[in-house]
């Protein structure tokens, strides 16, 4: 099956996460900062050594429904990721980052480490609602 890897991408960090190999769990992994152009060489070498198949983009759809300039750069992020060739997914993110804030929050996370964390956690919020909506998927087929 392969592990899942989620990011959450942003206009300075993306946010990342990794599910286990069983798709079960996804657990925050790190950030990578999205204005130095490296992040899609570190997201290969991350798909090389934890032995990724799939790819999931945190995709922020507006309240309405619609893609606005958030949506085009997550798009344009799974478009610059092609030439990993491995398979590319968009999860609908809405809600993902108060969540991962409010988690924080909750667990005595100051606000300062909250600002260095709350990308890869919001990733992984992401991550597992899609490994669920995956996992309810194949229990349908």
């Amino acid at each position: 099956m392969g592990r899942a890897l989620g990011l959450d991408p942003g206009t300075r960090r993306i946010g990342v996460a990794i599910s286990d190999p069983t798709r079960t769990i996804a657990s925050p992994l790190r950030y990578l900062d999205a204005e130095d152009g490296s992040h899609v060489d570190e997201i290969g070498r991350i798909v090389d050594e934890m032995e990724v198949t799939v790819i999931v983009i945190g995709l922020p759809i507006a309240l309405d429904g619609s893609e606005g300039p958030s949506a085009r750069m997550a798009r344009e992020l799974g478009a610059s990721l092609a030439a990993l060739d491995i398979e590319v997914v968009f999860q609908d993110e809405r809600f993902t980052s108060a969540t991962a804030e409010a988690a924080l929050i909750s667990g005595g996370v100051r606000r300062g480490k909250r600002k260095e964390r709350v990308d890869q956690v919001a990733a992984s919020v992401m991550l597992q609602q899609w490994l669920e909506a995956e996992r309810y998927r194949n229990d349908d087929d």
